[in-house]
C-alpha cells in the first residue's frame, strides 16, 4: 500500500526564480493554485514530497519525492509555456537514453505535472571544466539525435519563424544595439537555415541543452533534464552549449565553433551561421551576444 502523502508546509516554499517568472507573467492566481495540484499529484502517485529546489526554474514549481516502493523521483508542477509543451513526449521518445525516465504525467488546462527519476548526487555538469563539458555534451547529443524524430513534435522552423518575427519588430522599432545590416543579415538566417537543412539531417532536438541542465546520476554518469523537443536541424542543438561557454565565447568564437563542430561532425560554417543568427537575436538584452555578433559577422 502507498503511503499516505504528508501534509504539505504552509505557507508553501515558493523558489524565488519562480515567484519572478509568475510575477513578470502577472499570474500570481496560478501559485494560489499550487498546493492544491502538488496535494492531488501527492494522492494521485503515493507520493512524500519534500522541499522545492532552489533556486528552481521560472516557469515550475519541482521537488525531491519518493514513491511507495521509496523510489528517489522528482515532482515538477509547470506552468504551460510554449517552448516547453512537449517536454513530457521527449522525454518518452529518449526513454532513459541519456536523459532522465519519465514515469508518470499528467495535463491539466493550467498545469503540467511530470513524476521523474532523480539523479543523485544531482551535482551538475557545471562542475567539471568546460572542455570535459564539451566532450560529455557532445556525447549525450548524438545519443539523443538517435531517438525516433516522430511524434507530436513541432519543427525547429516554427519556433524559428515566432523568434524571427519578434526580432523583425525589434530592428523596425530600432531596439538594436548593432548595425541595421547585421541585424537583418541574422534575420535571414533565422528564415533560411531552419528550411535548408537536409531532410535525412532532421532529428529530435533537446534545443535548450547546456551544463546547468546535465546532471551527475547514479544510473548513468550524466543525464539531462528540462528538454524543449523540437524536430529539425541537429546544428541548432549545440548553439545552448556555446552560449554558456562565455569566456571562450569571447575571447574566440570561432576557435569553439570549430571544436563543437568537430565533436559532433558538424559544418563548422553552418555552425558558425547559426551562432551569429543567435547572438544577433539575443543581442538586446546580452551584450556579449551583441560583441560576438560583431565577431562573427559575414563578410
Amino acid at each position: 500500500m502507498a503511503p499516505l502523502p504528508i501534509p504539505l508546509p504552509t505557507p508553501l516554499p515558493i523558489p524565488s526564480e519562480l515567484r519572478s517568472g509568475v510575477e513578470e507573467d502577472g499570474r500570481l492566481d496560478w501559485l494560489d493554485r499550487l498546493p492544491e495540484l502538488i496535494g492531488d499529484a501527492a494522492e494521485r502517485w503515493g507520493l512524500t514530497v519534500g522541499a522545492p529546489f532552489e533556486p528552481g526554474g521560472r516557469t515550475a514549481w519541482v521537488a525531491p519525492a519518493t514513491d511507495g516502493a521509496g523510489r528517489d523521483l522528482v515532482l515538477k508542477v509547470g506552468r504551460p509555456h510554449y517552448e516547453a509543451r512537449d517536454e513530457a513526449a521527449g522525454l518518452r521518445a529518449w526513454a532513459g537514453h541519456g536523459a532522465v525516465i519519465l514515469h508518470a504525467e499528467r495535463t491539466l488546462p493550467d498545469a503540467w505535472l511530470l513524476l521523474q527519476e532523480r539523479c543523485l548526487p544531482g551535482t551538475t555538469l557545471r562542475s567539471l571544466p568546460e572542455p570535459e563539458q564539451d566532450v560529455i555534451v557532445a556525447g549525450i547529443l548524438r545519443r539523443l539525435w538517435a531517438a525516433p524524430a516522430t511524434g507530436p513534435f513541432r519543427s525547429l522552423a516554427d519556433m524559428c519563424a515566432a523568434w524571427s518575427r519578434n526580432l523583425e519588430r525589434r530592428i523596425a522599432a530600432g531596439l538594436m544595439p548593432i548595425d541595421s545590416g547585421l541585424a537583418r543579415a541574422g534575420l535571414a538566417l533565422w528564415r533560411e537555415l531552419p528550411a535548408s537543412a537536409p531532410a535525412d539531417r532532421r532529428v529530435l532536438l533537446c534545443t535548450d541543452l547546456h551544463a546547468g541542465n546535465i546532471l551527475a546520476a547514479a544510473r548513468e554518469p550524466w543525464l539531462v533534464i528540462d528538454p524543449k523537443p523540437y524536430v529539425g536541424d541537429p546544428t541548432y542543438d549545440a548553439l545552448q552549449h556555446l552560449l554558456n561557454c562565455e569566456d571562450r565565447l569571447k575571447a574566440d568564437p570561432d576557435a569553439l565553433v570549430r571544436r563543437m563542430a568537430g565533436l559532433l561532425d558538424l559544418d563548422a560554417g553552418r555552425l558558425r551561421q547559426w551562432l551569429f543568427a543567435r547572438c544577433v537575436q539575443e543581442s538586446p538584452t546580452w551584450l556579449l551576444a551583441a560583441e560576438v555578433a560583431v565577431m562573427l559577422a559575414p563578410p
